[in-house]
C-alpha cells in the first residue's frame, strides 16, 4: 500500500510533515534541506526567523524576504525595548546590596575604585570613623581618599587602563566638561562598547548636538534606546518625549510608564497628567502608581534618610 504524505511548506523556509508532525528545515532561496543534504543552515541575522545555506542565497533572496525581515526585526526590537527593566541602571549598592537611588545627591562615585556607594553606607562610614577617631576612608575599598586633583586622575587613569568601564565613562564626562568632545566620544564608545549603559546616553547626546561627531538623529535614537533598554529612567524618559513630538503616543505613554515604573518622578508626573487626558486608563494609571512607589520605597533605609536629614542641617 502506498501512503500518501501531505507536506506543508511556509515562507519561512520550514517543512512541516502534517503525518508525522516533525519539522525539516530548508534554505529560503535554493531549498537544500539541512537534514538530507547534511548542510548547516543560518537564520536571517535581523528577523530571526528565514534560513540559508550561504550568504549568496541570502542576498539572492534579499528582494522577496526585505519586507517582511524590517517588519519582524522591528517587532523584535520593540519586545526588547518596550521590557520593563528589574531595577534602574544604577543596581544595588555594594555595601548595604540596597537599589541605588535616582539622583547624583543620592550615591557618590568613589574615585579611588570607581564604585557607586549610597548616600547611607557613606554617611555610616563617616560617622564611624568620627566615633572611632579613624583616618577616613573609601567605605568600600577602604582606600585612603585621594590628596589632590592630580592623585585623583591617577587613579582614575589606573582603573582606566584596567578596561573598567565606569572610570571610562567618568573620564569622559571630564573631557565633555572640559570642551574636549573628541576625547570625550572616545570614551564613551569605549565605555558604551564595554556595556556601560550611561555611556549609550552621553553618545545619544553627543550624535544629537553634533558634539564630537557628525550630526545624527538615527544614532543618537539608537543609543538612547540602548540607555533605555538598560534601565537609564531619563532615557526612557526622552524616547518618550520623542515619540510624542512624532505623534505615536502609544509608544510615547509606554515609555513614560516603564520609567515610572522604575522611580523616575518626572514620568510618574507625565503619565498622571496622561491620565487626566484619558491617555492612560484607570487600571493602568493605579499600576503604575503602584510600581512607582515600590521602587521609591525599595531604595530607603534608616541610613539613607539619617543622610539626608545630615545634608539638610
Amino acid at each position: 500500500a502506498v501512503i500518501l504524505v501531505f507536506i506543508s511548506i511556509t515562507m519561512s523556509g520550514v517543512v512541516e510533515n502534517s503525518d508525522q508532525n516533525n519539522i525539516m528545515m530548508y534554505c529560503a532561496a535554493c531549498g537544500v534541506t539541512a537534514e538530507v543534504d547534511d548542510i548547516k543552515l543560518q537564520k536571517c541575522t535581523a528577523c530571526k526567523s528565514v534560513p540559508y545555506c550561504s550568504i549568496k542565497c541570502q542576498q539572492e533572496h534579499l528582494p522577496e524576504h526585505e519586507e517582511t525581515c524590517k517588519k519582524r526585526a522591528a517587532e523584535l526590537r520593540d519586545e526588547i525595548l518596550f521590557k520593563q527593566p528589574e531595577s534602574n541602571h544604577l543596581g544595588d549598592c555594594p555595601i548595604c546590596f540596597l537599589p541605588l537611588p535616582i539622583g547624583q545627591k543620592n550615591s557618590t562615585l568613589m574615585g579611588c575604585c570607581s564604585t557607586i556607594v549610597c548616600c547611607g553606607c557613606c554617611h555610616a562610614n563617616l560617622n564611624r570613623e568620627i566615633e572611632e577617631s579613624l583616618f577616613p576612608s573609601c567605605p568600600f575599598c577602604r582606600h585612603p581618599p585621594p590628596e589632590s586633583q592630580e592623585e585623583v586622575m591617577k587613579n582614575i587613569m589606573k582603573i582606566v587602563e584596567a578596561n573598567d568601564p565606569v572610570a571610562m565613562c567618568q573620564m569622559g564626562r571630564r573631557r565633555y566638561s572640559e570642551g574636549d568632545y573628541d576625547g570625550a566620544f572616545e570614551y564613551f564608545s569605549k565605555a558604551a562598547a564595554l556595556g556601560d549603559i550611561v555611556a549609550h546616553n552621553n553618545l545619544s547626546v553627543m550624535y544629537q548636538k553634533g558634539e564630537g561627531v557628525e550630526k545624527d538623529d538615527k544614532k543618537a535614537v539608537h543609543h538612547l534606546e540602548q540607555a533605555a533598554i538598560g534601565g537609564v529612567p531619563f532615557a526612557r524618559h526622552n524616547l518618550g518625549i520623542i515619540e510624542n513630538r512624532d505623534g505615536r503616543m502609544d509608544r510615547a505613554t509606554k515609555h513614560f510608564i516603564i520609567a515610572a515604573k522604575l522611580g523616575y518622578d518626572n514620568s510618574m508626573k507625565t503619565v498622571k497628567e496622561g491620565f487626566k487626558g484619558g491617555l492612560v486608563s484607570k487600571e493602568d494609571f493605579a499600576a503604575v502608581l503602584r510600581g512607582h512607589q515600590a521602587a521609591v520605597d525599595a531604595t530607603k533605609s534608616p541610613q539613607r534618610e539619617a543622610a539626608a536629614a545630615a545634608r539638610h542641617q
